[in-house]
Formats: structure tokens, C-alpha cells, sequence
């Protein structure tokens, strides 16, 4: 193999350092591969036809063109639909679509502009083209620009252009922007001009350096509804800025940031908050009376080791909460959730749908599941991810705490969906399903996931006489229960934003979910 050879991701100069460190840069180049396409993954669908060719229109027996008889507005609707290169080729087509391309509303997806079959990954040799079209394409199309995706580019090399087309977006008034860098390096300035853009009703940053606060103070988002930041270096206090100006943001979703959260949210219209991959020091949510939605996917897990803690104030209309970790410090207004604390003044009764991340083979974590579950008495819906313990500490916790821990009111009478992912047969795990079925007289639905096999010497034959052993005295008569087996990767699917933000979905965390109507 060509040690020299280009990278995907990799700039000379990190590959470089990575050897004289006895690094694999090949290993970093992979690396930064999986990240884009975990951000590629929670980035929002962009309104253009995917398929490489539109199928051909069917010409009327007579040979008379009826489509471009069409009024203008279906046209257009046609054209924007449309990967950019064909919107503008339309224009060949006859004079009656000559004027069409410029008088719409721009769409670009900069992927749409790589070779057939290349997907989202560009390679050295063409990536000064996507960007010399894209600049093209900025420049010629008089606006206004209704969306506009540019994901494609290694734009370390590219600054000034990149500054030009922020300045183009602003003059031109886009409304949907998704701006993600191709790494590496992972550092490259985002211009302060794209905060200037108050036409924006969803942004996107992946893979930049953040401005500082200082140069957010003019800045002002009148429009925008949704936001996400996305593997970004940044300092605290920009993420609260960004809400602060944002005064009608209902979505904000954060993706791997690593160098340690702080928020501390403070807003009147933000309905969901999606916060994934990350190292948390601190969360507040201090008054957001419109969040309807709280989404915490894989942070305790990667903060474990780190002080995280998460701060529930004002927020009346909370109904979707997880995924929960025991790991972390839970504070409910004023007070620190710890054993034996549980009292009205802890308790969340507006949450109908909880979700847990829980290590079994931790007894101090499984010791805090009872005054967690104790926090939300109106539950009806308890899913579990059982994470893997790789150090367990002391004997798994045997039903005799469970029982000994007192009744838990949304067990008893509340819970009538219970879900359990990630099942590998542990004794601890088995003892918290046999307790669970014996007391939630409410259940309707359980399903149990087991880890799929691929990654686990537990086999499905196990599986089911386990969880066949914990049912055998369910207290619910018309409980019906389903055993799962998983195809997804060790330690479950990814979230995915998409998921969370949808509003049609009932229960976000449910593997089986009927739309709502």
C-alpha cells in the first residue's frame, strides 16, 4: 500500500505529524470517515430528487409538449426539485424554461456535484472542482437561495472562498444552510459573516472553530427554528448565546462536542433539545417552558470519569426525557437527586415517556434507578439501554433489592410499555425484569432486545430462558411480551437527530412505533 498516497480526510500536514508520532495516519483518515458519517447521518433531508436520472416524461400521442404549456409556478416546483446541474440544464430545453432556472429559488446540495456513484466522498482530484462550481453557481444565481447544502469540501484550503460564499448567502437571503468541513484539519475558522445572516430558518456547522461570543453580539436570528452543532471546537457560552438570539428556535440538536459541555438554556419556544456523543460537565435547563423534549444520547457514557451534571428547572411541558444516566448528578430544581431523597418537590409529572441508561454490573448506578424512577410517578412508557460493564464493581444487585428498595408508584399503576435493548442475560439485568414484571400490574407491551450475538457469546436460546424465567409471575394478565434479536452494531444503533425532532412519532425511543395521524 502507498503510504503516500492522498487521503480522503487527512491533510500532508496531519498525516505528517501523526507518523513522526508513531501514529497510522490511514487510522486517523478512517477515523474522521466514521465521524462525517455519523453527522451525515443526523443531518436534516434536503428537498431534491436523490435519483440519478428523473424518469423521462411521457410524450402525448399528438407530439404536442403539454409540460411546458404548464404555468409557471409548477414549473418551477419542477426545477427545484431537481440536482442543480439538471435545475440549470433545463434551461437548454426550450425559451419557455430558459428564465425558469434564475427565477427559482435556489436549491444546491454540493454532493449532486461529485461524479456519479461518489456519494459524499469527494477525493483530492476533484474537490477544487465542486468548490470552483459551487462558487459559480453562488455567484450566477440571482437568489433567493431556499436551501443550500455544502458538505463536500476541504475547505482548509479554500478560506477565502468560503468567506465569499457566506457573504453571497447573506446578500441573497438563504433560508436552509448546512455548512460541514472536510477534516482534517478540524480547526478551520468558521467567518463571523455567517452569523450575519438573519434569513436563516435552519443552520447546520459541522467540523469548524466556533467564533468566540465576543463576535455573536451583533448577531440576531429573527427566523430560525432549527440549529445544529455538530463536532465543532468552541468556547462556552456560545451555544447560549445562539439560543438567546434566537428567539422563535424550537430545535436545538449538539453532535460530538469533546472538550466538555456547559449550557445553561434559557428560552421561551425551544420544544426539543437533542444532545449526542458528548462530554457533559454541565447541563442547565433553567426555564423553557415550551420543551417538550430532552434528549441525552451516548453522553453519560463517554463522560464517565467526568463530573456531569444535569439541572432540570422550569420546563412544565417536559414529556419525552432520556436517555437518563444514573452516572450522572441529577438536580431537580434545588435539590440533588440521591437514595432516599424522593418527595413532591422532586418529582417531574409532566414525563409520560422516560428513557434509562443503565449499568447493571455497577451497584451504586443500579442503586439510584429506584429514586430516579421515583422522580417521574406519571411514566407510562420505560425503556432501558443496558450498557455493557466492562469493570463490573461487586455482585450484581439480586432482586431482594428490588424489593427492599419500597413500590415505585409508575411501576405499580402507570407503565404500560416497557422496553429493555442491549439484553446480554446478566444477573442483575435478569433480577430487575423479574421484579418489574411481578409489580407493573399497568403493562400492556414489554420487548426485550438481547445484544446482537455477532458481539456476545450469549446465545438466543439463553435469551429466551431468561426473560421466559423473569415473566413467569407477571402481575399484568394481558401483558403481551416479545423477544428480539439484534442485526445493529455492539451497543445498539446511533441516534439519530431525525429521530427525536419528529413530532409525528409518539415515542421516540420505541424500536416500533406507529406515526401519528
Amino acid at each position: 500500500m502507498d503510504d503516500e498516497a492522498p487521503f480522503a480526510n487527512v491533510d500532508p500536514a496531519t498525516a505528517a505529524d501523526a507518523r513522526r508520532q508513531g501514529c497510522d495516519p490511514r487510522k486517523l483518515d478512517r477515523a474522521a470517515e466514521d465521524v462525517l458519517l455519523y453527522i451525515y447521518a443526523t443531518l436534516p433531508s434536503f428537498p431534491v430528487y436523490g435519483g440519478t436520472r428523473l424518469p423521462a416524461i411521457a410524450v402525448s400521442p399528438d407530439g404536442v409538449d403539454r409540460v411546458s404549456r404548464l404555468p409557471d409556478e409548477p414549473l418551477r416546483n419542477i426545477v427545484a426539485r431537481l440536482p442543480v446541474k439538471d435545475a440549470a440544464r433545463t434551461a437548454v430545453l426550450s425559451s419557455r424554461w430558459r428564465a425558469l432556472w434564475p427565477s427559482t429559488p435556489l436549491v444546491l446540495v454540493d454532493a449532486f456535484l461529485l461524479p456519479k456513484g461518489q456519494g459524499f466522498r469527494p477525493t483530492p482530484s476533484n474537490s477544487p472542482a465542486v468548490t470552483a462550481a459551487v462558487s459559480r453557481i453562488l455567484e450566477a444565481h440571482p437568489g433567493p437561495f431556499r436551501c443550500v447544502h455544502l458538505v463536500c469540501s476541504h475547505m482548509n484550503a479554500y478560506q477565502a472562498q468560503l468567506a465569499r460564499w457566506l457573504q453571497l448567502l447573506a446578500a441573497k437571503g438563504v433560508q436552509d444552510l448546512v455548512v460541514v468541513n472536510r477534516p482534517w484539519p478540524r480547526d478551520v475558522p468558521l467567518p463571523t459573516t455567517l452569523f450575519t445572516i438573519a434569513t436563516l430558518t435552519r443552520l447546520y456547522v459541522g467540523l469548524w472553530k466556533l467564533p468566540g461570543t465576543a463576535a455573536l453580539r451583533g448577531a440576531s436570528f429573527p427566523h430560525l427554528r432549527e440549529l445544529g452543532i455538530c463536532s465543532v471546537e468552541m468556547e462556552n457560552g456560545v451555544v447560549d448565546s445562539l439560543v438567546a438570539r434566537s428567539p422563535v428556535l424550537e430545535l436545538l440538536n449538539i453532535l460530538g462536542c469533546m472538550s466538555g459541555l456547559r449550557l445553561r438554556l434559557i428560552s421561551q419556544s425551544l420544544r426539543c433539545l437533542q444532545i449526542s456523543c458528548s462530554k457533559m460537565e454541565s447541563i442547565a435547563v433553567v426555564k423553557a417552558p415550551s420543551l417538550e423534549r430532552l434528549i441525552l444520547y451516548g453522553s453519560g457514557n463517554i463522560a464517565r470519569g467526568l463530573c456531569s451534571r444535569l439541572t432540570i428547572g422550569d420546563v412544565p411541558k417536559l414529556h419525552v426525557f432520556g436517555y437518563l444516566d444514573p452516572g450522572q448528578v441529577l438536580q431537580i430544581r434545588d435539590t440533588i437527586i440521591m437514595p432516599g431523597i424522593a418527595s413532591t418537590s422532586t418529582m417531574m409529572r409532566s414525563v409520560k415517556i422516560l428513557s434509562l441508561n443503565v449499568c447493571f454490573g455497577v451497584r451504586n448506578e443500579v442503586k439510584m434507578v429506584p429514586n430516579f424512577l421515583r422522580c417521574f410517578p406519571n411514566a407510562e412508557r420505560l425503556h432501558i439501554l443496558s450498557l455493557k460493564c466492562d469493570k463490573p464493581t461487586g455482585n450484581h444487585l439480586s432482586l431482594r433489592f428490588w424489593e427492599e428498595s419500597g413500590p415505585i408508584e409508575n411501576i405499580l399503576s402507570r407503565i404500560n410499555v416497557m422496553s429493555i435493548r442491549e439484553f446480554r442475560g446478566d444477573p442483575g439485568e435478569v433480577a430487575f425484569l423479574e421484579f418489574f414484571f411481578r409489580n407493573a400490574r399497568a403493562l400492556e407491551t414489554a420487548s426485550v432486545s438481547m445484544a446482537n450475538p455477532s458481539f456476545t457469546q450469549f446465545s438466543t436460546e439463553e435469551a429466551y430462558a431468561k426473560v421466559n424465567y423473569s415473566y413467569r409471575n407477571k402481575a399484568s394478565r394481558s401483558c403481551q411480551m416479545v423477544v428480539l434479536v439484534s442485526t445493529g452494531p455492539s451497543g445498539g444503533e446511533v441516534w439519530r437527530f431525525k429521530d427525536g425532532a419528529d413530532f409525528s412519532f409518539h415515542d421516540p425511543f420505541s424500536q416500533v412505533e406507529v406515526r401519528s395521524a
